[in-house]
């Protein structure tokens, strides 16, 4: 029995997407083991979102190859459709398959003799018009389930839609179907991913009108029997609308938590940015979302050193998040992307600049996240433990997504319980009291 084994750099759709691609390795006889143990194929799934992302490719590489130098070594995802030359072209890749190919990665390996150069099978972006289901099992306490891909926006930094081609959904009644097979396997929370869900809908059945809504998906989920949590892992504030926070406020699955992308806190960066909203949109959604969920956590996408931002640009960014209410950041310092609009703007902003200003939001989002947690102290929260024994201790999180501890006790690996959040540690993670039923 052939052994195979994975890395997925990026986002949640990654490993939605790597799991389903394990499962067609074990359908066709392979045993799938850690990426840390000997394989004879290794399959990294790439990232192309962050310059970092680029450069752990190679060290990803190396690692297995070290592992096992004579294992066979395909490389797939976002990075592998943008630039299948470049990967093809590091010491020890075999094989580099675009966007089209991923899913089919069995029928490429016939022969898992060492190349002495990466071969390339890439389509071109406009031929990614088809959507996959995916979603992971087996590979942490709660499941990513993907329900949309790509994207139709045009943000001018942005690669994604170069490498996941056009905004495309799966129908409901699969998305329903992979929700009860998730379920049925005991896991206790579902994410639900893709590019841009707030556009679901979109090519559902292959044509580019909506035929269903996000809030259309929301509610059928909702209905599911089985499903103790769902999760939305990221949705455009021009897309979240009132009727989805109120049905989420009132829902029996969905949990008080968005993640809500800003990128800047300055309307002339946004129009630069060429994103669909402007800070007066994104304040009457966190608004809305106060009014009816006041423990609802709120997390922010963040770009800094976007070409033409000025100090003055930056400030207004940070005055602006200091005073809203929202409980964390997720800070990206912008980085060059070929072919994207941004790449060729005036204005490029020092490294040096970019850091400084990537720090001090840093420090914003740990003081908005203490403050988060503080609020939440002394109210009675539902944990959903984890399964890693980190250093003697067992980690959780509750509903509205505060991170909690306790001393490692496997009996509480995978299950819910009532508690009462007592302290923050100096960690930053929060202390509890079980409370009796």
């Amino acid at each position: 029995m052939k052994k195979v084994a994975f890395y997925t750099l990026g986002c949640k759709l990654n490993f939605s997407e790597t799991s389903t691609i394990a499962r067609s390795f074990e359908e066709e006889g392979y045993q799938r083991v850690d990426f840390d143990e000997p394989a004879d194929i290794y399959v990294i799934n790439t990232c192309s979102v962050t310059e970092n992302a680029d450069k752990q490719f190679k060290q990803i590489v190396r690692k297995a190859l070290k592992t096992n130098p004579k294992a066979f070594l395909a490389a797939v995802g976002c990075y592998a459709q943008l630039k299948p030359e470049e990967l093809a072209s590091v010491d020890g890749v075999d094989l580099v398959l675009g966007a089209k190919e991923k899913f089919n990665i069995t029928q490429y390996l016939d022969d898992l003799t060492k190349n002495n150069e990466g071969v390339v099978h890439s389509c071109e972006i406009s031929e990614t018009d088809f959507y996959v289901g995916s979603y992971s099992i087996g590979d942490r306490t709660r499941a990513f389930l993907k329900v949309q891909d790509g994207c139709d926006y045009k943000c001018t930094y942005c690669t994604i839609p170069m490498a996941r081609g056009i905004s495309r959904s799966d129908t409901i009644e699969n998305i329903i179907a992979n929700a009860k097979k998730i379920s049925d396997k005991g896991i206790k929370e579902i994410v639900l991913t893709g590019v841009n869900i707030g556009d679901y809908g979109k090519g559902e059945f292959g044509n580019k009108k909506h035929e269903h809504t996000f809030l259309e998906l929301v509610q059928a989920l909702d209905k599911v029997e089985g499903i103790e949590r769902l999760r939305i892992s990221s949705i455009e504030p021009n897309l979240i609308k009132d009727e989805t926070i109120d049905f989420i406020a009132q829902s029996n699955s969905f949990v008080p938590h968005f993640h809500i992308p800003l990128q800047s806190g300055s309307n002339e960066i946004l129009k630069k940015m060429k994103r669909r909203y402007l800070r007066e949109l994104y304040v009457s959604r966190v608004a809305k979302i106060r009014e009816v969920m006041p423990d609802a956590c709120i997390g922010v996408d963040v770009i800094v050193g976007f070409p033409g931002e000025t100090d003055e640009h930056f400030l207004e960014t940070y005055y602006f998040l200091n005073d809203l209410d929202i409980s964390y950041l997720h800070v990206f310092t912008y980085s060059e992307r070929d072919n994207t609009e941004a790449v060729l703007m005036d204005g490029v902003v020092p490294d040096a600049v970019r850091a400084k200003r990537s720090k001090m939001l840093r420090g914003l989002s740990a003081k908005k996240r203490n403050a988060f947690y503080t609020s939440q102290l002394g109210k009675e929260k539902t944990v959903l433990f984890e399964s890693d024994n980190k250093q003697g201790y067992i980690h959780g999180f509750t509903e509205n997504y505060v991170k909690v501890k306790a001393p490692w006790d496997p009996s509480l690996v995978n299950t819910l319980h009532k508690v009462k959040l007592t302290k923050i540690d100096a960690d930053g993670m929060v202390r509890f009291q079980f409370v009796k039923s």
